[in-house]
């Protein structure tokens, strides 16, 4: 992974072998990125995405490997108790043209990954909400 910094803006590039969320966080960490949106693009050769059930209030995973091609990469970047936490929805298309997604727990870029994080000043907390089971943003 290589990234640039302008100004508000953080410009990525993530190679073979990068894994997203570990690489997102390096380069915050590094940056000291509290608060951002994430936007991407590019090509992966795996992701273990999730989808919500609230009534059980847990991530049912789902793993797809193969020449896949991200049709979307958004979210943020915030802090819980801390630390750097990513809320990330990513989904990515096959040669067929079949498109899977949800939220993303690991992806790992195949050829290229182009990110951009636009940095907010400030800090959003998160904290758990026993309604939903979520990590939901504080203020």
């Amino acid at each position: 992974m290589e990234y640039k910094r302008f100004g508000d803006k953080l410009v990525m590039r993530l190679d073979p072998g990068d894994e997203i969320c570990e690489s997102i966080i390096t380069a915050s960490k590094a940056e000291g990125i509290r608060l951002a949106s994430v936007s991407g693009m590019g090509a992966v050769g795996q992701m273990t995405v999730g989808v919500y059930d609230l009534s059980k209030k847990e991530y049912f995973k789902n793993t797809f490997t193969g020449a896949l091609e991200i049709v979307s990469l958004t979210g943020n970047v915030s802090e819980m108790n801390g630390e750097t936490y990513l809320h990330l929805h990513m989904s990515a298309g096959d040669d067929r043209g079949h498109v899977f997604g949800g939220h993303l727990n690991s992806s790992v870029i195949s050829s290229t990954g182009e990110i951009i994080l636009d940095i907010i000043d400030g800090r959003v907390d998160r904290e758990r909400s026993d309604e939903t089971g979520l990590n939901v943003f504080k203020f």
